[in-house]
Formats: structure tokens, C-alpha cells, sequence
């Protein structure tokens, strides 16, 4: 079986990265939506939030799941049995630093590798940190994110 991770912070999930997540998920037999538990950053949604928020906006997508996870990404990778982990792309800014943290992983577990996934060219300009700030003045972001993120932002900013 070809397991495969998406992690990231997901604070919160937008379409962007449910675009990554469709086609990555085409990818691999399961597909683990791996949120990272950072304690040293400060995020407006709880881990279990986000958990939650993608678990929901996945739920028809029978063969992606979502755990939450500290440390470092190869080792959850590790011991979830996945052999690939999926990171998107929207600009060449992304690509610089995208490729350092490829490359660190490789060095540390060259069994898994990192496919990268262009953006589609809809969202490229998208990002959890511009839908909040978006949000905080109280404009909508429905074109921008699931339902449930969009109502879960509101009840935030009230």
C-alpha cells in the first residue's frame, strides 16, 4: 500500500490546499492530512480546530485521513508507514524554501520522498495567513475557503 502525507499547519485549510489534498490523494492508496502541533507558534485555531475543520471538509474523500502530530514531519512519516509526502508550490519563494526542508528530509530518511504540486493558478496567490487577516475585517472569505472554515472564522472575529 503507497501511504502518502500533506503536512502543514492547515491555520486554517483553504482551497488551496484542498486542492492539493484532491490531487494528491489520487496519488497514493491513503493520504494522511498531517497538522502540525507547534507549540512555539501561536495559532488562531487549536489543533484539534483544525483537525476538525479539515476532517469536515474531507469527509468525502474516502481515502484521506487527518492526524495531528509534534516534531519532526519525516519521523510522523515514519510511523505512519508513508513513503511520500506532498507539499505545494505557488510561487518560487515557496520553491526556496520548500527545497531546503526536501533536501534536510532526504539527508534524514532518503526511504521517503517529497513531491511538490504547482498550485492551480486560482489559488496561487492564496494563503491561511491572508484569509485571516481578510477575516479580522470582517469581509467575506467564502470564495477562499470550505464552508466550515468560513463559518468558523466568523464566530472567531465576533
Amino acid at each position: 500500500m503507497r501511504v502518502g502525507i500533506y503536512p502543514g499547519s492547515f491555520d486554517p485549510i483553504t482551497l488551496g490546499h484542498l486542492d492539493i489534498i484532491k490531487r494528491s490523494s489520487k496519488m497514493v492508496d491513503k493520504l494522511i492530512i498531517a497538522v502540525l502541533n507547534n507549540s512555539a507558534k501561536k495559532a488562531m485555531f487549536s489543533a484539534d480546530e483544525r483537525v476538525a475543520l479539515i476532517r469536515e471538509t474531507v469527509k468525502d474523500i474516502p481515502n484521506v485521513s487527518v492526524e495531528q502530530f509534534e516534531g519532526l514531519t519525516v519521523d510522523f512519516a515514519r510511523k505512519v508507514g508513508a513513503n511520500v509526502m506532498f507539499r505545494g508550490l505557488r510561487a518560487v519563494t515557496d520553491f526556496e524554501y520548500e527545497i531546503q526542508i526536501a533536501q534536510t528530509n532526504h539527508a534524514i530518511a532518503p526511504d521517503i520522498d517529497t513531491l511538490f504540486l504547482t498550485t492551480s493558478v486560482k489559488y496561487s496567490f492564496l494563503s491561511s495567513s491572508i484569509v485571516k487577516e481578510i477575516s479580522m475585517y470582517k469581509e467575506s472569505v467564502e470564495q477562499f475557503v470550505p464552508e466550515c472554515v468560513a463559518e468558523a472564522l466568523i464566530k472567531k472575529f465576533k
